[in-house]
């Protein structure tokens, strides 16, 4: 199971109105198990975007990031960690 250590958020502006609702971008840093697949020694952040339209809240996507090298993995996040991260985002909206 993920560990989130830290975190930034961001609002994303849209300056042509084209899309609608608010979005958000998350830096999560992470720590994973050593025996986890996703392992790297130097860390694992998830690059997240996330929606709120209508006061409904979903997380459109996300990309695991190798942290030294900037490099999206291709690794999925298993359902029950893919929930824990929503649920966070979901948890860290910023105040309006």
């Amino acid at each position: 199971m993920i560990n989130i250590t830290n975190y930034t958020i961001e609002t994303l502006n849209d300056p042509f109105g084209i899309l609608t609702g608010d979005r958000y971008e998350y830096l999560l840093d992470i720590e994973v198990p050593e025996d986890d697949e996703l392992y790297t020694e130097s860390g694992i952040m998830i690059k997240v975007l996330y929606r709120v339209e209508d006061q409904v809240a979903s997380l459109i996507k996300y990309d695991l990031i190798d942290r030294e090298t900037s490099q999206v993995l291709d690794f999925e996040l298993e359902e029950d960690e893919l929930a824990m991260i929503e649920s966070f985002c979901k948890e860290h909206l910023p105040a309006e």
